[in-house]
């Protein structure tokens, strides 16, 4: 019998509940299965589910089809209505080995996702090769943006103690792991169901403090109206902190940003690039931004790609808006497809010409690198960078920058004397 398959749907958070996954239904002897991890994101990403799920039927008639993630957790009736499907299972029975034993047979195991307030199952750890691990600090979100559904997938926010987390990447450090990259659904609401409260900075210093021997930290995408004095301070005194910032923008123009229920206006977004850079002058952005939210007109999009300008946005993670059914911004006039593709385009445009300068300043310089495989890895600022020389994977070190070549920096190894 052929081991349990996984197929990744959406976001990198399922990318690595997918490796938890793959390890239980190991754990609990299921073979001779599919298992399809789900995203809702979109009407879009429905459907490629749907559509997934029937290929994979049709390439292996004989396995258990096991469909989960946001979309089976949000509609699970629809798919298990499916022919194709064996069993469908929510996001917090998905993180549990008993899910997936071979006895198992109930069609539909879903609990109400806004019930679940543990996080014993969400302390994962998902691994990028062999020298960078991620781990979730948080799951779910409190907050109501008009365009996203992904909460009623998640649930509500829920926060891994400190010191469990402190545990784990002790624990990783020790088995080699270089890197480390703090992850969740909303990373900076991390904290206020815990006893005391501890903030997400908070969290960050604890985790820097109490495993010294840890190289690196990153933190994933960030909301700009919930960064404080506490990460400003790590920001500000912790060079082990990558100063990669990665932002939850979504838009530059605050009546879009009222009409998506965002939390910050252009202002605080431009105020907290120009704070960051203040106290980290070596600090780069990348930002999600939504092309052609509905009500968007010209004005309006030119007002962002000004505010991505003049937040020195470097890494431009780009989508075209995509209607979501049961969320209030599909109510709402809509752009058409064809301007918001267009749209997209010219922030990728915009992105792309950033990222191109901000590598040409790299020429001539020395940067940190983490070699992950084939003498290649990521320096600092996130930037591809291919070594000339042969390094083992899992090392950190420092390249001059010599030209770029394929969209990667080609780097020297420099040598300490």
């Amino acid at each position: 019998m052929s081991e349990a398959k996984v197929v990744t749907l959406g976001c990198r958070l399922n990318t690595y509940e997918s490796e938890v996954m793959r390890k239980n239904a190991e754990e609990a002897g299921l073979d001779n299965a599919v298992i399809i991890n789900t995203c809702a994101v979109t009407g879009e990403a429905v459907r490629q589910a749907r559509q997934t799920i029937r290929k994979m039927r049709k390439k292996d008639p004989n396995a258990k089809i096991i469909v989960t993630g946001c979309a089976a957790q949000i509609d699970p009736e629809a798919f298990a209505e499916m022919d194709e499907v064996d069993r469908v299972i929510g996001n917090k029975e998905k993180l549990e080995v008993e899910s997936f034993l071979p006895e198992r047979t109930e069609l539909i195991e879903v609990t109400d996702i806004m019930e679940v307030r543990e996080t014993a199952h969400h302390l994962i750890d998902g691994f990028d090769g062999h020298t960078r691990a991620f781990i979730e600090v948080q799951q779910g979100c409190d907050h109501r943006c008009t365009f996203c559904i992904i909460p009623f997938g998640r649930g509500p926010n829920r926060s891994v103690p400190i010191g469990e987390i402190v545990d784990r990447v002790k624990n990783l450090v020790e088995r080699g792991y270089r890197e480390v990259v703090l992850t969740g659904v909303d990373v900076t609401s991390y904290g206020p169901d815990l006893p005391g409260k501890p903030s997400f900075g908070q969290m960050v210093r604890r985790v820097l403090s109490n495993v010294p021997q840890l190289p690196r930290l990153r933190l994933s995408s960030l909301d700009p109206a919930a960064i404080d004095e506490d990460l400003l301070e790590v920001i500000s005194n912790e060079p082990r902190l990558m100063p990669h910032f990665h932002l939850s923008l979504q838009s530059g123009e605050d009546m879009i940003l009222k009409r998506m229920k965002r939390r910050h206006t252009v202002l605080d977004a431009i105020s907290l690039c120009d704070e960051i850079k203040k106290r980290r002058p070596d600090a780069v952005f990348g930002a999600d931004i939504i092309a052609g939210f509905p009500t968007e007109d010209e004005a309006m999009f030119a007002t962002t790609m000004e505010t991505l300008a003049r937040c020195n946005i470097t890494f431009a993670h780009v989508f075209p808006y995509s209607s979501r059914e049961g969320t209030p911004a599909a109510r709402m006039p809509q752009v058409p497809g064809d301007v918001r593709k267009a749209r997209a385009a010219k922030i990728r445009a915009l992105g792309e010409a950033a990222l191109d300068e901000f590598m040409a300043e790299r020429v001539g310089k020395t940067v940190s690198v983490l070699v992950e495989k084939n003498n290649a890895g990521h320096c600092e600022h996130y930037c591809p960078v291919q070594l000339t020389d042969d390094v083992d994977a899992g090392q950190i070190v420092a390249a001059k920058i010599v030209k770029i070549q394929d969209g990667s920096l080609i780097g020297e190894r420099v040598l300490n004397d």
